[in-house]
């Protein structure tokens, strides 16, 4: 069974990022593949240092964020735009599992894992921006990002006071990218 890692660069309670990389992650559940969502904020993450590495070694919840990515065979990720860029808070937790620690392979928690992105954002870019920067990391790191991605713009209207989606077409297009991580990794499984 396919393994997929679904989080949100986004540490905020009420986040869009959060809500819409859940829907899409359903859709991959839905075409068969086991998920688990995580929050980056539940990592305590110290920002990352050489010298602090080098002093203390690997943060204990930098080693089981890295262990999450290094079990998953691919990764739903949805990220806020922040300056046309995203998050601290994904970056630092992508720079800790890009160390090596032990014997594993040089980037074990990104090479040969393919990935689905996508943004959201209350304008009307919906975060493209965001997204053709953090294909240019992922795949840096060695991680394919498929062709199709996801911008949910006026994202904050598409959810009602209990966090549903209201917009089916929204819903449909991100469940699709979902389920297109699920058949790309499955046809590589085979």
């Amino acid at each position: 069974m396919v393994k997929i890692l679904a989080f949100a660069g986004s540490g905020r309670k009420d986040s869009v990022n959060k809500k819409v990389v859940a829907i899409a992650a359903k859709g991959a559940q839905e075409a068969g593949a086991e998920v688990t969502i995580v929050n980056l904020e539940d990592f305590d993450l110290p920002i990352f240092n050489e010298d602090l590495e080098a002093e203390k070694g690997m943060p204990v919840e930098a080693q089981n964020f890295k262990e999450l990515l290094i079990s998953h065979d691919g990764f739903l990720i949805s990220s806020p735009e922040y300056n046309s860029s995203y998050s601290s808070l994904f970056k630092n937790a992508i720079d800790w599992a890009s160390r090596k620690t032990a014997d594993e392979a040089p980037m074990a928690a990104y090479r040969g894992k393919i990935a689905a992105i996508m943004a959201a954002s209350p304008g009307g870019l919906g975060g493209m921006r965001v997204l053709v920067v953090l294909r240019m990391l992922l795949e840096n790191l060695g991680t394919m990002v498929l062709p199709n991605q996801k911008a949910v713009s006026g994202a904050f209207s598409k959810f009602d006071s209990d966090g549903n989606i209201t917009d089916e077409k929204t819903e449909k297009a991100l469940k699709s990218l979902g389920k297109e991580l699920v058949e790309t990794l499955t046809k590589l499984q085979g």
